[in-house]
């Protein structure tokens, strides 16, 4: 029997909690319902959900402080996290995502579009199909073993960045768009704005360190991932 993906809900009113809850649970998943940072900590302490449904506004340690918490910690890393924000404003959007956050969605928001947010991170969290390296230089992408090495040292890389950064190795030296690389690394962008791709790639740069000048920025067009770059 297939296990149902679990989502933790980290959300201080009860109703919107339990209005989510009850969506996620006749769609097939599992949610688990903290009311505050320190609560959903002691759950992720328990068990390592799928997904994180992180409000912005909570009483004690904001969302975002928590988001920076958990993607700092090697263990929350690599789980999805969906910020929960009735703040529409483009700052605060990217201040999530500079936060950690993998996605945001508005309240309101629509069950149809929290359950395709939620199945967006978990397809793009799932591991790549290819079993093959690619290398640059000293840049080397192993996709089985998902591990990214610059000069023999390991490099810590999220799952979004690290699809990103594949990716673009395997089609150097070419000019991509915001709107290609959402197509081709996300593929279900339906509800993401291509600002997202500006946070995921600055991200990616500072995961490589030295090895992020390999990702060039070509204005009006977009990015080209250059070996030049670093000659």
């Amino acid at each position: 029997m297939k296990k149902m993906p679990m989502v933790l809900i980290v959300e201080d009113e009860p109703a919107i909690a339990e209005l989510i809850a009850v969506n996620l649970r006749h769609n097939g998943f599992q949610p688990v319902w903290a009311e505050d940072g320190v609560s959903a900590q002691r759950e992720l302490d328990a068990v390592l959900p799928d997904v994180i449904l992180l409000d912005w506004m909570l009483p004690g340690a904001s969302g975002l402080s928590l988001a920076r918490k958990w993607r700092a910690d090697s263990r929350t890393k690599g789980v999805p996290i969906l910020m929960l924000t009735a703040r529409g404003d483009e700052p605060d959007k990217v201040a999530g995502l500079d936060a950690g956050a993998d996605d945001y969605i508005t309240k309101p928001f629509s069950t149809q579009e929290l359950l395709a947010r939620i199945r967006a991170v978990l397809r793009r969290r799932a591991p790549e199909q290819v079993q093959d390296k690619v290398s640059m230089g000293e840049l080397m992408l192993d996709a089985a073993a998902h591990r990214v090495s610059w000069q023999g040292d390991l490099l810590k890389i999220g799952p979004t960045e690290f699809k990103l950064l594949n990716y673009l190795m395997k089609h150097p030296e070419r000019v991509h768009s915001r709107a290609q690389l959402l197509d081709k690394v996300w593929g279900d962008h339906v509800f993401i704005e291509e600002r997202t791709v500006d946070v995921h790639v600055k991200r990616l740069r500072e995961s490589l360190g030295v090895a992020g000048a390999l990702i060039e920025t070509v204005r009006g067009a977009g990015y080209r991932f250059s070996a030049q770059a670093l000659g």
